[in-house]
């Protein structure tokens, strides 16, 4: 059992344990995330409901409001409309970009409501009460770890990025401090967005650019799939080898089976939503304090570990 399940199944105890001398009126948590639009968000999704459905049911003076949106706009109306219309006491928001989310979230907090914000990050520091997140600056670290340990005798490569945020950048920055004075040269380095068919577009642009790529930091299990596709088209498969990352069960599987071409992959889980969703519960049902950062470390995946971390059932 890794920490993140550990921490949902004990913060799931402290809320069944709670005396119901603290009962009170109805808690309503509002939980903005971004739409199943690729498979991590999928998976995300996927737990989130599913913490939702535990917590409703072991604690009926919970009740909870779930909107996911496939763009900004859409999320910042969605938090808009919980505080006007459900008068939210508290906010579970997974930001679809940092920069337009953070005045909504911002009003929210000012308005006297606890705040957990997971994964992506605003771009005001200070607003939340909770932060819960993968290790992102680790997991660009354990990235470029890997590619300096693979090519040791340096080389050339290309960089698909996600979507523009707080986290995207703290992976790329440990990336390339990890791959500093090793002799591995970026040749480009452009926005995938965490999709395969925009990391699809971006790979067939660096294929007609580039004539000599040895390998592909995808930073993306949903990108790296894109950019595999791009580079089978392209009758260049022999030629480089592809790192995604975040732990999806169908790119785990080729790293157990040996693949040459998708050799590791570095975690991410996506059950971090449920987490979030966990821990602020616990804050209106206990006096545990759970005010902070909650971080999840990032794993390198290799053929020797791979089984441990695939799951045939899982929907990511």
């Amino acid at each position: 059992m890794n920490m993140k399940h550990l921490f949902g199944a004990t913060a799931l105890a402290a809320i069944m344990m709670a005396p119901m001398a603290m009962a009170q009126e109805t808690t309503v948590i509002g939980v903005s995330i971004p739409a199943a639009t690729h498979g991590w968000t999928g998976g995300m999704n996927f737990h989130a409901q599913e913490a939702i459905d535990r917590l409703e049911a072991t604690y009926p003076e919970l009740d909870f409001v779930l909107a996911t949106a496939s763009d900004p706009a859409k999320q910042v109306a969605d938090i808009e409309d919980m505080m006007a219309t459900r008068d939210i006491d508290a906010l579970v928001v997974l930001p679809f970009e940092s920069e337009p989310l953070t005045p909504p979230v911002k009003r929210v907090a000012e308005a006297g409501k606890w705040v957990t914000v997971i994964d992506r990050g605003l771009s005001e520091p200070g607003i939340e009460d909770l932060y819960v997140a993968g290790d992102n600056p680790g997991f660009g670290t354990t990235s470029g770890e890997f590619f300096v340990e693979m090519m040791p005798d340096g080389g050339n490569i290309v960089v698909l990025r996600g979507i523009p945020t707080t986290i995207d950048n703290e992976r790329v920055e440990g990336f390339q401090a990890a791959i500093e004075g090793s002799g591995i040269e970026i040749l480009g380095m452009e926005h995938g967005n965490w999709n395969r068919d925009d990391a699809f577009a971006v790979m067939q642009d660096f294929l007609s650019k580039y004539p000599e790529i040895d390998a592909v930091w995808a930073s993306d299990d949903d990108m790296a799939i894109g950019v595999l596709a791009a580079i089978k088209e392209a009758g260049r498969m022999e030629e480089m080898w592809v790192l995604g990352g975040a732990g999806m069960k169908e790119m785990i599987k080729r790293v157990a089976d040996g693949d040459e071409y998708v050799k590791a992959n570095v975690t991410y889980p996506p059950s971090m939503s449920g987490t979030a969703i966990e821990i602020t519960a616990l804050n209106f049902v206990s006096n545990a304090p759970v005010s902070g950062k909650f971080v999840i470390g990032s794993v390198l995946v290799t053929q020797e570990n791979a089984e441990k971390f695939y799951f045939p059932d899982s929907p990511f």
